[in-house]
């Protein structure tokens, strides 16, 4: 067993944020206008960390290309089917400079907000985009040798990976910002890692961003590992990551780092120096339905797990709403948020939302409120908010067969929280499409011969047992389709 601290985060779409208070005000609002009253409903709610999505400048370049790249345009148009113009103000990773936009409020919003943040004991976490810029950042005339170049003939050959860019000193073919997998960005430009002035200046950036804010999510982070970056360039780069992790960690202790990664290559960003790194492959199996992969999963030793981010959704991912239906969505939020590592959450989740909102767009459309998903994680959050499950001993448990040859024994996936003052959790989750039962095998011995009592927190279930027997046999359990249980475990006087 192992103990941790497991925090939980929210993510926000500022500029969508700000959109909404603007059109109750009457006038367009800064992070000034956020109000104390929201703050502190964010840190009743639990949460330790929010994430204020795009806050830094863009710039009218990457907007234009937002307007008028037509794939883009429909996939705004599927968003907000009454689109404008002024909806679109540009991808918040094309970022121009790394101050606050001058719309938000500037530099000294951003400072009075995070004070207002940190009195009410919420941590602020901001975006890092290491693999590119925006068209008209200011390195484009100063150093262009901070961006990969390309040819004529590389221009002619992959146009969707490359652009023409005039300059005082001339023009210059750059590539776009781009991962192997894709198309580049054509609102972006690539940083060349290869030059380790760029590397540098890279660090510069992210000491000045560390003293606005306690931490950042690093986009895209694995794409600057010399190996993706080697294959997707050809240009050798040294390591980045441990150099500005310890760099920065040095003017900042408590400096905070966060990586989107993808690719199997968690572990890798975590031995580099990153706090935590996206879960991605928990949400894949979890989306796939079926408990095995999931369990398998949870077998990652904890000094692994509790530096996950586990997510069901974010700004890149499709709704949870849209993607699982309303029993399996709840029964993966009780794998995902209950199980340890930094517990991630989204804008519009807890309302049940189902449009994806692009980066690019700073208004949402009007959905309706699910109230059944809305009181769902209110029960959960209050869970969450128990001091068992952020620094309690977590442990993977064993669902048995109910019975020789009841293969639903394998479609469960079980745990425990405790304390060291005798305080216990043990949850369970039917991950499947049909009803399911088995014995859960519990580790705690000093049950027998004690009266015990099981009060589900996540519902009405309340069950007395006798110690003795499930220490030595485990809990028998029924369960529906995508049925859960969160226990709270009491020995009776």
């Amino acid at each position: 067993m192992n103990t941790a601290f497991h925090p939980s985060l929210f993510q926000i779409n500022t500029r969508v944020w700000l959109t909404e208070l603007s059109q109750g005000l009457g006038r367009p609002a800064t992070l000034d206008d956020i109000p104390d009253t929201e703050l502190e409903r964010l840190a009743e709610m639990g949460f330790d960390w929010i994430w204020l999505l795009s806050v830094w400048q863009t710039g009218p370049a990457a907007q234009s290309v937002s307007r008028t790249n037509l794939d883009w345009r429909h996939q705004f148009e599927e968003t907000l089917p009454d689109l404008r113009e002024t909806d679109i103000a540009g991808s918040g990773f094309a970022i121009a400079d790394y101050t606050v936009h001058s719309r938000l409020g500037g530099d000294a919003a951003l400072a009075r907000l995070r004070e207002r943040l940190k009195q009410r004991g919420l941590r602020l976490l901001l975006d890092f985009v290491p693999n590119h810029m925006a068209p008209d950042h200011r390195w484009v005339e100063q150093h262009p040798d901070y961006f990969v170049h390309g040819s004529d003939a590389d221009f002619a050959k992959a146009p969707q990976n490359y652009c023409r860019v005039r300059t005082s000193r001339g023009p210059l073919v750059l590539a776009y910002g781009r991962d192997p997998y894709f198309d580049g960005w054509p609102d972006t430009l690539q940083l060349n890692y290869g030059n380790p002035n760029l590397q540098r200046a890279m660090i510069g950036e992210l000491l000045r961003i560390a003293k606005q804010c306690d931490g950042v999510r690093c986009d895209m982070a694995m794409l600057v590992l010399p190996e993706i970056f080697e294959r997707t360039w050809h240009i050798h780069v040294e390591l980045f990551w441990p150099q500005a992790t310890q760099r920065v960690r040095k003017q900042f202790p408590r400096f905070t780092f966060m990586a989107e990664v993808y690719w199997d290559m968690e572990w890798t960003l975590q031995q580099q120096g990153f706090d935590y790194a996206y879960d991605k492959g928990l949400y894949d199996r979890l989306r796939e339905g079926r408990a095995r992969p999931v369990r398998e999963h949870l077998y990652a030793g904890l000094d692994y797990q509790q530096k996950l981010a586990r997510f069901l959704e974010n700004h890149d991912e499709p709704r949870v709403a849209a993607t699982f239906t309303p029993e399996m969505h709840q029964a993966a939020a009780i794998v995902t948020f209950l199980s340890p590592g930094l517990r991630f959450f989204h804008q519009g989740q807890f309302q049940g939302r189902k449009k994806r909102i692009s980066p690019h767009l700073i208004r949402a459309p009007l959905e309706p409120v699910s109230e059944a998903c809305q009181q769902f994680y209110e029960d959960l959050l209050a869970v969450l908010r128990e001091p068992i499950v952020r620094d309690g001993q977590w442990r993977l448990l064993d669902c048995v067969p109910a019975w020789e040859g009841n293969w639903t024994s394998d479609c469960f996936i079980s745990w425990s929280w405790e304390k060291n003052d005798g305080q216990r959790q043990m949850i369970v989750v039917n991950y499947a499409p049909n009803q399911s039962q088995c014995f859960v095998q519990l580790p705690f011995s000093d049950l027998a011969c004690r009266a015990v009592r099981l009060k589900d927190l996540m519902g009405l279930a309340s069950y007395d047992r006798d110690g003795s027997a499930l220490v030595s046999r485990g809990l028998y359990l029924d369960l529906p389709p995508w049925g859960y249980h969160v226990f709270q475990i009491t020995a009776l006087p």
